[in-house]
C-alpha cells in the first residue's frame, strides 16, 4: 500500500470520490486540494492506478474491520448485537461515508478491482450479520435471508427521505428495527 505518507493522499481521493466520482480522483485535482505539487504525489504512488488500488484496499480493509468490531459479541447477546448496529447506522447518519459507498458501488459497474472490492465487503457483511442470526436460533438458510434484508435496511433507510418529519422517521426505524429482530 503506502508508507504512511501516502495517507492523505488516500484521504484526498476519497474526498474527491464523494464529491465528483471515480473521474474526478485526479493527480492534479487532489494536489491543488491539497495545496501542494504533483511531485508529492509520484514520491508516494508510481501512477494514479497505484493510489486507486490504495483507496480500494484502505476501504476494503476498513469496512470489514469495522463488520467485525461491530459484530462481536464482547458479552451482548446476539440480539442486543443487531439492535447496536441498526442504531449506529440509523442514528448516526455519515453522509461522506455514504457518498463513498455508493461512488465505489458505481466505480464496481465498470472496474473489476472495484467489483471485487464490494464483493468482499458484501461477503464479509453478510456473514458476520448472517451468524449473528444464526446465534439467535434461526437456521442458516433464514439467517442468511435476514442478514440479506437487514443490509437492504441499512443502506436503504440511509437513501430514503420520507415526508415525514424526524419523529415519524425514528418511529419507522424503530419498527423496522424491532421487525429485523423478531424470532419469524
Amino acid at each position: 500500500m503506502t508508507d504512511g505518507k501516502g495517507d492523505a493522499w488516500i484521504a484526498a481521493g476519497f474526498a474527491e470520490l464523494a464529491h465528483s466520482g471515480i473521474e474526478g480522483v485526479r493527480v492534479e485535482v487532489l494536489a491543488k486540494n491539497l495545496g501542494v505539487t504533483k511531485g508529492g504525489f509520484y514520491r508516494r504512488f508510481r501512477d494514479r492506478a497505484a493510489l486507486l488500488e490504495a483507496m480500494l484496499a484502505t476501504w476494503r480493509d476498513g469496512r470489514i474491520a469495522a463488520i467485525e468490531k461491530h459484530t462481536a459479541l464482547d458479552g451482548a447477546s446476539a440480539r442486543e448485537r443487531l439492535k447496536a448496529i441498526i442504531t449506529l447506522y440509523s442514528e448516526r447518519m455519515n453522509s461522506e461515508a455514504m457518498a463513498i459507498e455508493l461512488a465505489i458501488r458505481q466505480w464496481a459497474r465498470t472496474d473489476e478491482a472495484a467489483a471485487l472490492a464490494v464483493a468482499s465487503v458484501d461477503a464479509a457483511r453478510l456473514k458476520n450479520v448472517g451468524q449473528l442470526y444464526r446465534a439467535t436460533g434461526l437456521s442458516a438458510e433464514e439467517a442468511d435471508a435476514k442478514a440479506f434484508l437487514f443490509y437492504c435496511f441499512i443502506f436503504g433507510q440511509s437513501l430514503l427521505f420520507p415526508q415525514h418529519g424526524p419523529r415519524k422517521r425514528a418511529q419507522l426505524l424503530t419498527m423496522s428495527a424491532q421487525l429485523l429482530n423478531d424470532d419469524g
